[in-house]
């Protein structure tokens, strides 16, 4: 079941980027993508973490999230780079890293990172340094909230 769902999903980015319809294409790209996966399998390559299915609707929700909040984002930077009046104070802050995986690790540093006026500098097991643009940026990350809407990677429940 992992293999067919990664192989349509492989299969529909394929055809989303190549915006080709035409048989001849569409017979070649499921070449390709089966090719590609034949490949993945050979090598050992697709395992759990590397293809998450079953935290396919968790990763999606998360998405939507994160979606929000680079918008949001992007509109404080703007604010700060365009109003004098907004401030901009620059600062390093250690936020704890609540994942107990590798793979939500990961995933909660990139999103702050993504997120316009926070990167993440330094990612340890249960720490990760960050750069902050702003005195309300850092307070934001202090509150856990995008570390609570990260999809947690290890728990029963989505096995």
């Amino acid at each position: 079941m992992k293999l067919l769902s990664f192989a349509v999903l492989l299969f529909g980015i394929w055809v989303l980027l190549s915006g080709h319809f035409n048989p001849l294409l569409l017979g070649l790209g499921l070449t390709s993508t089966l090719f590609t996966l034949f490949l993945a399998r050979r090598m050992g390559v697709v395992d759990e973490e590397s293809y998450p299915f079953r935290l396919l609707v968790r990763l999606l929700r998360y998405h939507g999230f994160l979606a929000r909040e680079v918008v949001l984002a992007n509109l404080d930077v703007a604010k700060r780079v365009l109003l004098p009046s907004k401030s901009i104070s620059p600062r390093f802050i250690d936020v704890e890293v609540p994942q107990r995986t590798d793979l939500g690790r990961v995933i909660y540093a990139n999103s702050i990172t993504v997120t316009p006026g926070t990167v993440s500098v330094h990612l340890d097991k249960d720490r990760v340094l960050v750069h902050a643009l702003s005195e309300e940026g850092a307070e934001d990350l202090y509150t856990g909230r995008m570390a609570r809407a990260v999809p947690e990677m290890d728990s029963e429940e989505g096995r």
